[in-house]
């Protein structure tokens, strides 16, 4: 009797409510049955494709075979177990696929632990390489990961931070390669596949080692008290191009101010370990080395030639560099514009990427495919137009294959040379929920004076003065388009805004500062993230924006986001509770102090500094401002997560309660930071529909 009493007082201040699973609303599972194409992938020698496709959880492995590229499906549970399948990886000639079943979020935290259990299964999951040959019934050969197939058709792969090897013949099991101290990662054969080169990461350096054979030592590249990593192998196998860097730099992981991470390229003799350094980058804040938008991308082109990616003019942009002479790179890809997801032809004279340029009005915010020669000339657009298309994979006689997709429509793999693009693969199920919208590219500006640009959401035809709501990315180095993601968070982020905006509300998608697309500036400003929340002017400014819309009511505004997104959406719930009623708030970081390992290495600084950088780091969490917080917000995290710690949420929900602001929560065991199953996006997506109808729509 007593328990129950203080459980119903509890519920009448409305405090730390557990979301149930609230009734399915109208047409949800629909915008939530997109499907998700991902890691679109060619042989070096081009003729074939592979990629992964998931649908309501269900992921499967496809591949395209033959003159026609006929595809078919390799595999697949026909389940939402939450086992991801990821790194897809062909033999240079196309013939042998491996691949890994299981695993999930991959950084440094995450490298010690065991393989996620979202499904809560009795048996611990296991991280496996499976195997496909010529298109035959995959099989399960080995516990690993990071797959790396060689011309003869030989298999290595990282287990337990080692290098290990088994070979594709039934019953056979696998072998440790070598013994090395260092964290081994980034394997790859020489082209006659003798040789496995790899990087050994060893805590404030890095080396790059050559494994020859079980009677011959390791030999190690010009080691250096350096970071060595990025390389690439010669054509004729006698030469390794590398990048070597002195610390890594990180926004997030700066004291207070971003200080300049140049590089350089050397190239090494594979039969001595000796190298020279054929360039070094400007000692700038834009000679920086660059880690996204996807690394840094070294490859060995035609005509002895190196090219890599830089941002030495602000922006993310290709490079050419003479691999014997050195001397000034060649800027490829010239214009204000970021290129990403490159890959270079089967004859290597030609690179294929996507980036955010165009003739469409808003294409800043898209994706097109576009060609360049190492030989000369302007790059040349392969697709154009209100779509979105990304990730190409070069198949050689002028073929490439792309991920599209429209506003309102389902991704595709499609084939493009020689004529119209054709899909490739089995459509599957029509994706078509009711109401969805074209976006509109919008921008606004800042109060220190920043354009900020945005997507949104309008339906026509529906009552006026509807809810607003506000939606943040993650990362935060992402941007959010104008369709459909190829990162499968954001990609349902893009649904469930279609989802809100078919259901009665305006969703303005804010691409804040620290975001990628906007060049480098933009990527790292002045008094970002842990040194001064900058950022947040930028939501403050969109929820003016959206407020100003003649289909908006000013008084119904929320937010919501995950992750960065989190932070943002607990930011402006504390500092601007006035303007925005309601939040739901995913995984979001709410103290930075609680993570004192973002301050790199404290010994490095004085104390004052590192005090300074600690102060500056809690006022620039939502956490600071927490008194002014009374509007209600929905917690959503799983306690697997491991980009953002759970005691991140716990910490936000005691406060919260013990200052009497309403709260509800959906905590989801064993789940990590991007959901891996459907059936917990569902249950979160649902809680959150109703508890943004329910404090928006009163």
């Amino acid at each position: 009797m007593r328990a129950t009493l203080r459980l119903a007082m509890i519920g009448c201040l409305g405090l730390a409510l557990t979301a149930g699973r609230a009734a399915p609303a109208p047409d949800l599972k629909a915008f939530l049955a997109y499907p998700f194409l991902t890691d679109l992938v060619a042989p070096e020698r081009g003729g074939a494709l592979a990629w992964i496709e998931m649908r309501e959880g269900k992921r499967s492995v496809w591949q395209a075979r033959g003159a026609d590229l006929t595809a078919t499906r390799l595999a697949g549970s026909g389940l939402d177990d939450g086992m991801e399948l990821a790194e897809l990886a062909f033999s240079p000639d196309g013939r042998i696929l491996a691949w890994v079943r299981g695993g999930g979020e991959h950084n440094d935290w995450a490298a010690n632990l065991p393989p996620p259990n979202p499904a809560s299964a009795v048996a611990q999951p296991t991280q496996e390489i499976w195997v496909s040959v010529e298109g035959s019934a995959p099989v399960q050969v080995a516990e690993g990961a990071e797959p790396a197939l060689s011309a003869t058709g030989r298999l290595a792969f990282v287990k337990d931070h080692q290098a290990w090897t088994v070979t594709l013949t039934p019953g056979a099991k696998p072998e440790k390669l070598f013994y090395d101290r260092g964290k081994i990662g980034d394997l790859a054969w020489s082209p006659d596949g003798s040789k496995l080169a790899f990087v050994s990461h060893r805590g404030d350096h890095s080396f790059i080692g050559i494994y020859a054979g079980p009677d011959v030592p390791i030999r190690w590249l010009a080691p250096a008290t350096a970071y060595d990593g990025d390389f690439a192998w010669s054509p004729d196998g006698t030469r390794i191009a590398f990048v070597r860097r002195e610390g890594e730099a990180d926004l997030l992981a700066s004291p207070l101010t971003e200080t300049p991470n140049p590089f350089s390229i050397w190239v090494a003799s594979v039969a001595d370990g000796r190298a020279r350094q054929l360039w070094a980058s400007p000692r700038t804040i834009e000679g920086s080395y660059p880690q996204v938008p996807d690394g840094m991308f070294v490859r060995w082109a035609a005509g002895d030639r190196i090219v890599f990616r830089a941002e030495m003019d602000g922006w993310p942009h290709l490079y050419a560099l003479s691999a014997g002479a050195g001397g000034t790179p060649r800027l490829l890809t010239p214009g204000a514009y970021m290129v990403e997801h490159v890959a270079l032809a089967p004859d290597r004279t030609a690179l294929i990427y996507d980036a955010n340029t165009g003739a469409t009005p808003g294409d800043i915010d898209r994706r097109h495919l576009y060609r360049v020669g190492l030989d000369g000339g302007a790059p040349v657009a392969l697709t154009k137009g209100e779509g979105v298309e990304f990730t190409g994979a070069a198949l050689g006689g002028g073929k490439v294959a792309y991920v599209g997709a429209s506003p309102t429509g389902p991704m595709r793999v499609m084939l493009a040379g020689g004529g119209t693009p054709k899909p490739l693969g089995e459509p599957g199920p029509a994706y078509a929920p009711p109401g969805m919208v074209v976006p509109l590219p919008v921008s606004f500006t800042a109060a220190d004076g920043t354009l900020i640009h945005g997507q949104l959401f309008v339906a026509k035809g529906q009552a006026a003065r509807k809810p607003g709501l506000i939606f943040v990315h993650g990362g935060p180095p992402r941007q959010m388009l104008l369709g459909p993601s190829y990162m499968d968070y954001y990609a349902h982020a893009y649904a469930m805004n279609q989802y809100y905006a078919a259901h009665g509300y305006v969703v303005l998608s804010v691409n804040y500062r620290l975001g990628i697309g906007y060049g480098r500036a933009f990527q790292h400003p002045a008094k970002g993230g842990i040194a001064g929340n900058s950022e947040y002017q930028d939501v403050q400014a969109g929820a003016r924006f959206l407020a100003a819309q003649s289909s908006v009511d000013p008084a119904r505004i929320g937010i919501w986001g995950g992750s960065y997104g989190g932070l943002l959406t607990a930011h402006a719930l504390a500092h601007d509770s006035a303007i925005f009623k309601a939040g739901v708030d995913f995984h979001g970081v709410h103290d930075w102090s609680l993570y004192p390992g973002l301050i790199t290495r404290p010994e490095r600084y004085e104390q004052g500094d590192y005090d300074a950088a600690m102060k500056s780091a809690f006022e620039s969490s939502p956490e600071s401002a927490l008194k002014g917080w009374t509007s209600p917000v929905l917690l959503i995290a799983g306690d697997d997560d491991r980009n953002v710690r759970f005691d991140q949420t716990v910490d936000l929900a005691r406060r919260l309660r013990a200052q009497g602001t309403p709260f509800e929560t959906l905590i989801l065991p064993n789940e990590i930071h991007g959901f891996l199953r459907y059936d917990s996006w569902l249950r979160a997506d649902e809680a959150s529909v109703e508890f943004l109808g329910r404090t928006l729509k009163p």
